[in-house]
């Protein structure tokens, strides 16, 4: 039996998703398709524009067959620890054959030489790398030019290291091969405009256009067009209740927990150096906002999406001490469920069967299938989704959505 395994956020779910779903599907033959999401927040370091169950919603209704949530410690991590958990994840449930992912050039055989260059990491590469580094690039750059200098031939595929898509998609084939993975990466080539692009109109627009239109007040109307019916008329619903999450509905929590730590720094924290974090304590007299923030500390060896990822990690309370006990537990030592479609009930049966770790459908249950660092890992994940929805009910005006008693998706 072919199955399927996708990696995505979801948000929101748009045309794009739903096309890659379906081609995918052509290409390999699969029956299922098995997808990990990130939860209530993403790899930008930003909570989604709307809760992990009504993007499970949105997905299972239009070809999704499983969507397991993908823990924080990896959702809101750099690029190889987004793949790596996401892969791990996938790969331990011993049914999926088949990673699909979307792409800017469609083309999987370069993504995978250029994956076997990271992974084997020639000390001329590596030795490059650093000097870019010391000249002040970011780190993406720097892996850039260092792949160039020594790879002459990838000159002419330069555009494909600044796209975002591109670049997990290499992140991705690279945790398949460092973990001698039998999965088969298969990509499909993204249509219509890239990630960038900020125009809702389209009807394969970016889901990132969608997130800055509402963002901005604009009408809704436009969801119709460039989302799944089902899908757009979810997240209206959604958007009734809170609005749109955004980055500045964190701001008076990451306000407190700034406050409260600067006197011990923050360093512990995933991602953080103590270059950042001194940077942090220096200007927190000039705090105004998350988004006003990052734009202050930004500089230009560091971006603003990962000085985002690490004031959300401090805020979410994600150590480097968490990613160490990961890498221990061969990165994801659960699948909890958000979500399946009855008709697909045989695939559940499947990996239960065949899994290397515990599939979660009940929270209450955890307790019973989990060893101790597992379970650490789940409360951790309970703990960053009740977070969300505490800043979600303050939006809408309600009582926060309980995170273990909220019921799976079923469709």
């Amino acid at each position: 039996m072919k199955v399927n395994g996708i990696i995505a956020e979801y948000n929101p779910f748009h045309n794009g998703h739903k096309y890659q779903l379906t081609q995918a599907l052509k290409c390999t033959g699969a029956r299922y398709t098995v997808v990990v999401m990130s939860g209530n927040f993403v790899q930008r370091g930003a909570p989604a524009l709307t809760d992990k169950f009504a993007r499970a919603r949105m997905a299972l209704e239009n070809g999704a067959d499983l969507v397991l949530e993908l823990p924080s410690l990896f959702a809101t991590a750099s690029a190889e620890y987004f793949a790596t958990g996401a892969v791990s994840l996938i790969d331990q449930l011993g049914v999926v054959t088949d990673l699909c992912f979307g792409s800017e050039c469609g083309d999987a055989e370069l993504l995978t030489q250029i994956a076997h260059i990271l992974l084997d990491e020639p000390p001329a590469f590596v030795n490059s790398l650093r000097q870019y580094l010391r000249q002040g690039l970011s780190y993406p750059n720097a892996r850039t030019e260092a792949l160039i200098q020594n790879y002459p031939f990838l000159n002419q595929y330069k555009g494909v290291f600044s796209s975002p898509n591109n670049i997990l998609g290499i992140e991705y084939i690279r945790a398949i091969l460092k973990s001698n993975s039998s999965l088969s990466p298969v990509t499909i080539q993204r249509r219509g405009p890239g990630y960038h692009s900020r125009l809702p109109e389209e009807e394969h627009c970016s889901a990132l256009a969608i997130r800055q239109a509402l963002y901005s007040g604009a009408d809704e109307s436009f969801l119709h067009s460039s989302m799944p019916e089902s899908a757009a008329s979810i997240l209206s619903e959604q958007l009734k209740k809170t609005g749109a999450m955004r980055s500045n509905d964190l701001s008076d929590v990451l306000y407190y927990k700034l406050t409260m730590e600067k006197e011990t720094g923050y360093e512990k924290y995933l991602d953080v150096s103590s270059d950042l974090s001194d940077r942090i304590c220096r200007h927190m007299d000039e705090f105004h906002s998350f988004d006003g923030f990052c734009d202050l500390l930004k500089t230009k060896e560091m971006t603003y999406t990962r000085i985002s990822r690490c004031l959300l990690h401090i805020l979410l309370d994600i150590k480097k001490s968490d990613m160490e006990r990961a890498k221990a537990m061969g990165y994801t030592p659960y699948a909890r469920v958000l979500g399946f479609r009855r008709a697909s009930s045989p695939l559940l049966g499947e990996i239960k069967e065949h899994a290397d770790i515990p599939l979660v459908t009940k929270l209450a249950d955890a307790a019973s299938v989990l060893g101790k660092s597992a379970l650490d890992m789940l409360s951790q994940n309970i703990q960053i989704g009740q977070i969300y929805n505490g800043i979600a009910s303050h939006k809408s005006g309600t009582a926060p959505a309980n995170e273990i008693s909220t019921p799976i998706v079923i469709v």
